[in-house]
């Protein structure tokens, strides 16, 4: 019975800060109440990736937050083409960051979870990055295609890849103002600036993604990074 009473107390010593942070008894800044929206302007911290997971299981919130991004974008239509293979509640990407600051891209069509994670890591990771490293921002991003339906690898036998349901990104360079121009093929090893921005961009994708792949963790990847959400979590 002791032993009950204890657990009991300790749950509710548990329980009642989240449920005074939910209900709003209990009033913090937003940016560290998992409770509160996801801004895209806020710092990332402690609770942005649980702030992320919340919004993506919601698809109206999911673009209210996404129309706020300063993204240029479409609604698709949602998609179906095999079993598993097709999207939903996804959007056309004609260019990523602000509005004043746009970064431009071949136009690709991403999930809003997985465009979200995008605005939040162009925001938050690439741009002061490449400010840090090259005193410069990036004005654009190359990749290798986003939605595919294919088989992780194109192999006959493998799971379905994250780029058949639109969730993955497959990013391979950057351009930045001055017209530097940094490959992942060519300046992911070193130490000069150029690799060293590489690095920095892609451990800190794993902030926000849930998978993120880069020349380290294969061969098939030694050209660009994979980033992708809904899958299971890995940084490589």
């Amino acid at each position: 019975m002791r032993r009950f009473v204890l657990w009991a107390v300790l749950g509710v010593v548990i329980a009642a800060p989240w449920y005074a942070l939910r209900t709003g008894l209990l009033a913090i800044p937003d940016e560290w109440n998992p409770w509160a929206p996801l801004s895209l302007e806020q710092p990332l911290g402690w609770t942005t990736r649980f702030k992320l997971a919340r919004v993506s299981r919601d698809d109206t919130m999911c673009l209210a937050v996404l129309e706020r991004s300063g993204m240029r974008y479409e609604p698709v239509a949602d998609r179906e083409v095999a079993p598993g293979c097709g999207f939903d509640n996804a959007v056309r990407i004609r260019a990523i960051g602000s509005r004043d600051n746009p970064v431009a891209v071949e136009p690709f069509t991403l999930t809003c979870r997985s465009a979200l994670s995008l605005a939040l890591w162009e925001r938050h990771i690439v741009q002061p990055a490449a400010r840090a490293w090259f005193d410069a921002p990036v004005t654009r991003l190359e990749h290798f295609g986003s939605y595919a339906c294919r088989n992780i690898y194109s192999r006959k036998e493998a799971p379905l890849s994250r780029h058949a349901t639109a969730d993955a990104l497959d990013v391979a360079a950057f351009t930045l103002a001055d017209g530097r121009r940094v490959r992942v093929d060519r300046d992911w090893r070193g130490h000069d600036a150029q690799a060293l921005f590489l690095h920095d961009v892609h451990s800190g994708a794993c902030r926000v993604f849930d998978s993120v792949l880069g020349p380290d963790y294969n061969a098939v990847h030694a050209n660009h990074f994979h980033l992708d959400r809904g899958g299971f979590r890995v940084c490589r």
